[in-house]
């Protein structure tokens, strides 16, 4: 079974059960090469991104509360993980991102507007571009959620993976502190040392790469999310220069991100 979606080229088929909508479902059929997904972490960020800009519109009054609260809700269940098998896109799309970025808005967006009590997907009374993506760019958007997710994957999966292996090492080199082996240099015997010692060179490697890790842990914090520049089409609203400086956005999403790490968000020093 199957409903229809519309974009500006016209009518397509998406199925009953996705939530995604026109853009997505072109994706799908324009990039039917290989079989290598969109990574989740990333796709969770833009749903972070997406639930800090929503906060920040209804902030500013661009973007009606009850709009921005369903969002949030809907971002939410993706960050929880609900919605997973949402995203179908592989990573051969555009160099911006733009296909996985909408694919985000729709999936929000489609669920938002089911929270409402409406059918699942469509653009009421929630839209995926004018309300979702609302004061945003694939363009930015996309660096951001990629300095997300590794800010992420470096804290919660790299640091403590490389402190495991090194306090293993470190109880295995006390332990055989005594115990000399011949030492080798290439495919030579050299001086002999204890085992203890031997191990301890892999734990000194595995410090010197926690502590070139955590550094650019905290630089991954440092977003590059900015309002898009005026174009035609753009979703951000008109305003004034100086409006502009004062209240959107890039400290501002910034702050109203839920922290993905223990490092804060921050906006990019070349905003």
């Amino acid at each position: 079974m199957s409903r229809i979606e519309t974009d500006s080229l016209g009518q397509i088929e998406v199925p009953d059960d996705a939530y995604w909508g026109a853009q997505t479902q072109r994706s799908l059929i324009n990039f039917a090469i290989g079989q290598e997904r969109m990574p989740l972490p990333v796709l969770h960020a833009l749903a972070l991104i997406k639930k800090a800009a929503a906060r920040v519109n209804d902030r500013n009054g661009d973007l009606p509360a009850d709009i921005a609260r369903l969002i949030e809700q809907a971002a939410d269940e993706v960050l929880d993980g609900q919605h997973d098998d949402q995203f179908p896109l592989v990573v051969w799309q555009t160099g911006s991102g733009t296909q996985s970025n909408m694919n985000v808005n729709e999936v929000i967006a489609g669920r938002a507007n089911e929270l409402a009590g409406n059918p699942r997907g469509g653009k009421t009374p929630v839209h995926p571009n004018d309300h979702v993506n609302r004061s945003q760019s694939s363009n930015d958007c996309f660096p951001t959620a990629m300095s997300i997710a590794t800010a992420q994957a470096v804290q919660t999966q790299l640091l403590p993976a490389i402190a495991e292996l090194s306090g293993g090492l470190a109880e295995l080199s006390a332990r055989h502190m005594k115990l000399v082996k011949t030492g080798r240099t290439h495919m030579m015997d050299a001086t002999p040392i204890t085992f203890g010692q031997e191990l301890s060179g892999f734990i000194a490697q595995l410090d010197y790469a926690e502590r070139r890790s955590a550094p650019r842990c905290r630089r991954s914090a440092s977003w590059p999310r900015v309002a898009p520049p005026s174009a035609p089409g753009s979703t951000r609203p008109t305003v004034s220069a100086k409006r502009l400086r004062l209240n959107w956005p890039r400290c501002r999403v910034c702050r109203s991100s839920p922290r993905p790490t223990s490092s804060p968000p921050s906006p990019a020093m070349n905003r």
